[in-house]
């Protein structure tokens, strides 16, 4: 059933490809607004959600992959420019495959996945969304932030591994769990 968070993270979702396409015409301002844009409806269509009692198993299952489809083709992207530093790039990607892969081992294996974001991975969305736009503000030349992105940098690299890694923590004692219930 489309509801009005669905319909908010699908448009989400069809912002991707205008987010790359500005980022690789190198019209940072605009990619900039459109990121942010992106960013401040996955806000509202959590509000909406809560608020007003419209959360759906469609919804749980679209709001991340539109978060995770945003930040990746950013930082594909910004990375391919050279914006981005390869090493983290790869951090956050690996990241993402190893959390989707988990997901989906786990649903082969026992059945329906229910797992809300932890606290360190919401940090670290939020981090991965702010570097990405002090990236592209950067870029648009709206602020001297360049020299203050290494430290950036290296605080988005440990919330990654350390959210990546509570992730397979948390995926394997659910697993085990399952696994001695099974026996």
């Amino acid at each position: 059933m489309l509801t009005v968070p669905n319909i908010i993270t699908l448009l989400r979702v069809l912002l991707v490809p205008v987010i790359v396409f500005l980022v690789v015409e190198r019209d940072y301002g605009a990619a900039l607004a459109v990121f942010l844009l992106s960013a401040l409806s996955d806000l509202l269509d959590g509000v909406i959600a809560r608020r007003f009692n419209r959360m759906s198993q469609f919804g749980a299952v679209l709001d991340p992959l539109a978060d995770k489809l945003t930040m990746l083709a950013a930082v594909i992207v910004l990375t391919w420019q050279g914006l981005l530093p390869l090493w983290l790039a790869t951090a956050i990607v690996v990241r993402d495959v190893v959390i989707v892969g988990g997901a989906a081992a786990y649903r082969l294996l026992f059945g329906r996945v229910e797992m809300a974001p932890t606290g360190l991975s919401k940090l670290n969305t939020f981090l991965e969304f702010a570097l990405v736009c002090m990236v592209l503000a950067a870029a648009a030349g709206y602020t001297a932030v360049s020299p203050g992105l290494a430290p950036a940098f290296v605080l988005v690299l440990l919330t990654v591994t350390a959210s990546g890694l509570h992730y397979v923590w948390q995926w394997s004692r659910m697993a085990a769990r399952q696994a001695r219930r099974r026996e």
